[in-house]
């Protein structure tokens, strides 16, 4: 499409008018190949260990998104960046759809005590899911990897936390010189091959920590963990800095203002900085659909606070995902979770100079 045609969709656009339906994500009018930032879905759940349903999550976040008013008082002109959700992947989502009950039936046996009686049943299902899961790898790191070369920003929606892997990868390539994760979540995700699975939801950040180019690994919100990830983190030379939610309880009773404790955790991060959102870092009245809830978490404002904070800061946001929003049994997991990828989106396009803040000069990284 020519800058003409764009310039006139955008000036056809009225963007107080309700969500339309037949538009894309959030009701915008741009196609994927128009627009700056692009949201890929990846409807994946094969590897979770609790409760299922995260494959669901970017269509719940997508129909919640048409219900988003587009103004924010920082940023009033974001709709114009041009944001748009390609369309899932079928052969993505069916190959997780068959995979998950194979799963499901050999987590249970681990569980029951791996009785003998079934082993025979249940000998070939990590193999084969491994391998499933290195294929999702490529497929992601393919097609993240062109949208990134065309020019794009780019967003994962997942799915479970297993799916932004292949992601990464794609952006260490073209990041040489390193970049830091900030991983928002309740888990650490640090547990080597879990369950038997090398791509689970509860060893990505394990995996990503395989790559070189992760300089340093900064998790938010962490309120589970067990003994074996505790002892990674003690043996990682500083290279996994853990702002968990007891240290960020015992500053909020000790009366430290959140911008400090906000400080803290920017001042571990490196300039270049990749975004892992788990929904589950937040409330779970935030996220009640989510697969592992855990009691705690960070508020949605402080959250989003955070984020504005190292674009204010001069970090440039590479990449992101957000993942583990499952529809549960109402709309407001999709409804958290669609204002939250927004928020996402238009401060990873501020911080890359594609949108400017109220209050901050065009960025030039």
């Amino acid at each position: 499409m020519s800058k003409n045609t764009l310039a006139q969709k955008i000036a056809d656009f009225d963007p107080n008018a309700p969500g339309d339906a037949a538009g894309g994500l959030f009701g915008l009018p741009f196609t994927p190949e128009e627009a700056q930032l692009v949201v890929v879905p990846v409807p994946w759940e094969v590897t979770v260990s609790y409760r299922a349903g995260t494959a669901l999550g970017p269509e719940a976040i997508r129909e919640a998104s048409l219900q988003v008013d587009l103004y924010d008082p920082d940023l009033p002109d974001a709709w114009k960046l041009g944001l748009a959700m390609e369309a899932e992947d079928e052969a993505i989502a069916e190959i997780s759809r068959e995979l998950r009950p194979a799963a499901a039936d050999y987590i249970a046996w681990l569980e029951a005590g791996q009785p003998a009686a079934e082993a025979a049943r249940h000998a070939a299902v990590p193999a084969r899911l491994n391998a499933e899961g290195e294929n999702l790898l490529h497929w992601l790191k393919q097609k993240t990897g062109a949208l990134l070369d065309a020019g794009k920003a780019v967003a994962v929606l997942g799915g479970d936390h297993s799916t932004p892997l292949g992601f990464l990868h794609a952006l260490a390539e073209r990041h040489p010189e390193g970049f830091g994760i900030l991983q928002f979540d309740a888990h650490c995700d640090l547990r080597p091959a879990y369950e038997g699975f090398q791509y689970s939801h509860a060893s990505i950040m394990f995996n990503a920590l395989q790559l070189p180019q992760v300089k340093r690994l900064v998790q938010v919100g962490i309120r589970d963990m067990c003994q074996q990830e505790a002892d990674f983190i003690d043996h990682a030379n500083g290279r996994v800095a853990l702002f968990g939610q007891r240290f960020l309880s015992e500053e909020k009773f000790a009366k430290k203002s959140w911008k400090k404790v906000c400080g803290k955790i920017i001042a571990q991060l490196p300039p270049k900085v990749y975004i892992s959102f788990d929904i589950d870092g937040l409330d779970p009245k935030l996220c009640p659909g989510t697969g592992t809830p855990v009691p705690g978490g960070l508020e949605y404002e402080e959250a989003t606070y955070l984020i504005r904070q190292i674009v204010r800061a001069g970090h440039t946001i590479i990449g992101l995902d957000l993942n583990e929003v499952a529809p549960g049994d109402s709309d407001w997991n999709g409804i958290v979770g669609a204002r939250l990828l927004y928020q996402l989106c238009n401060w990873m396009a501020v911080s890359q100079g594609r949108l400017t803040a109220k209050g901050m000069e065009a960025a030039t990284h």
